[in-house]
């Protein structure tokens, strides 16, 4: 299992990522519920995608011992924060979900994402596979818990890097990750 290294300060934003934070505020401030909360956001961030203005540098360095997060911003009332996740081949989160709602969208690479469903099991709890996905650059997904249940890697043979956008302050929180899964599971 590896554990996401935190960056402590965010870098200087981009002129294309001060515009995106803007876009994730407005439709934020709509005050809507998680899920379309999220599908909204999903939509802002997509165009976005794969655009070479968007990240700098350091903000897509990896991190040999696990992925590493890049905390981009953090909205002054803990409403958003947008995250860069760099990820080298072989790379990859513990079974987990998540404190909020999540915007994911994949800037360059491709992630390997196995979603599970939590069901009783004899007293107890196991997680079943609901599906296997690989997202290539530029796609986005959106999603709200419950039923955010999932294990996301790098498989391919080169440097991933994916945008994440989270209803929560990951800034002061220092991860989205609400709880890690360490049940019996399909794999």
């Amino acid at each position: 299992m590896t554990t996401a290294n935190t960056a402590t300060a965010a870098p200087p934003a981009t002129v294309r990522l001060r515009s995106l934070v803007a876009e994730i505020r407005e439709t934020v401030n709509r005050g809507l519920p998680p899920e379309p909360t999220a599908y909204m956001v999903a939509e802002r961030l997509l165009p976005h995608l794969g655009q070479p203005d968007l990240l700098t540098a350091a903000q897509c360095e990896g991190d040999p011992a696990c992925y590493r997060q890049h905390v981009l911003h953090a909205e002054h009332d803990g409403s958003f924060s947008v995250v860069a996740l760099v990820w080298l081949p072989g790379q990859c989160t513990p079974v987990h979900d998540h404190v909020s709602w999540c915007v994911t969208g994949v800037d360059r690479g491709e992630e390997h994402e196995r979603r599970y469903r939590l069901v009783p099991h004899g007293g107890t709890s196991r997680l079943v596979a609901t599906g296997d996905v690989v997202n290539p650059a530029g796609t986005v997904a959106a999603f709200a818990p419950p039923g955010d249940i999932h294990l996301v890697r790098n498989a391919g043979t080169g440097t991933a890097v994916s945008l994440h956008v989270y209803g929560a302050d990951i800034a002061r929180l220092g991860t989205s990750i609400r709880r890690v899964y360490d049940l019996p599971a399909d794999r």
